[in-house]
């Protein structure tokens, strides 16, 4: 009998059906501005620094966003935000945005542009705090700050697997922070005002919602605080 033969019933394998296509995924908007605006303006930063009349010096949009505490103090509140898209050098731009694009886009992928537009915003002001408290008079650049404050939200939401990992980056970064001139203070408070947000992330959308204008009311507040110590120091 040929197998032409038998009987064709329900039990006749059927044919695995093709594999779909693979997906593309978008950019997330939010992660890829700060990097698209971090290497956008080290380059107009070079170009300008090289054109003006000391080629020497630091470039004036450098000099325009950086954050530095006296400038702060005397009204340049943009500073505490403006500084994560600026950096003091190649190797600094590139760690960072390399950093940033294996972290945030995965992150912002999986939990949504807003709600990672609010943890940026809540580690950056974080980062500016304690930049401005630990190290008033001292420039600051980079969006390391605000990238720990990823990894500080990471740490609550990811799995056990994965968060023995994070954890192991951690420990490097935090060896790499004491090195001179590198924002210790800055990674820091990047990272803790990134964990509550992670917090409010476990707890759903709605959760969420409710925290997200307090925490950011928060940040803010740490940041005018530090940013004007003269106005809660006590006489004398």
């Amino acid at each position: 009998m040929n197998p032409e033969d038998l009987p064709q019933g329900p039990y006749k394998a059927e044919p695995e059906p093709a594999a779909p296509p693979p997906v593309r995924q978008p950019w997330p908007p939010v992660c890829a501005a700060v990097l698209g605006g971090s290497v956008a303006l080290f380059i107009l930063d070079l170009l300008l620094a090289r054109s003006g009349a000391n080629p020497g010096a630091l470039g004036p949009v450098f000099q325009r966003i950086a954050l530095f505490g006296p400038l702060v103090q005397n009204g340049e509140y943009w500073r505490v935000l403006s500084c994560v898209f600026s950096h003091g050098g190649p190797l600094h731009l590139a760690f960072n945005m390399w950093v940033g694009y294996s972290i945030g886009f995965p992150l912002e992928r999986a939990i949504g542009s807003g709600r990672f537009l609010v943890l940026s915003l809540m580690a950056a002001l974080g980062s500016s705090a304690f930049s401005l408290f630990f190290n008033f008079d001292v420039p600051t650049v980079g969006a390391s700050g605000m990238i720990l404050g990823w990894a500080g939200a990471m740490v609550v939401i990811a799995t056990r697997e994965f968060r023995k990992s994070l954890f192991v980056w951690l420990a490097q970064v935090a060896l790499l922070s004491l090195l001179p001139g590198v924002s210790w203070a800055g990674h820091l408070g990047g990272f803790l005002f990134g964990v509550p947000v992670g917090f409010a992330l476990l707890s759903g959308h709605r959760a969420f919602a409710r925290a997200a204008p307090l925490l950011l009311a928060v940040a803010t507040v740490a940041v005018y605080l530090t940013a004007h110590p003269e106005r809660f120091s006590g006489p004398g």
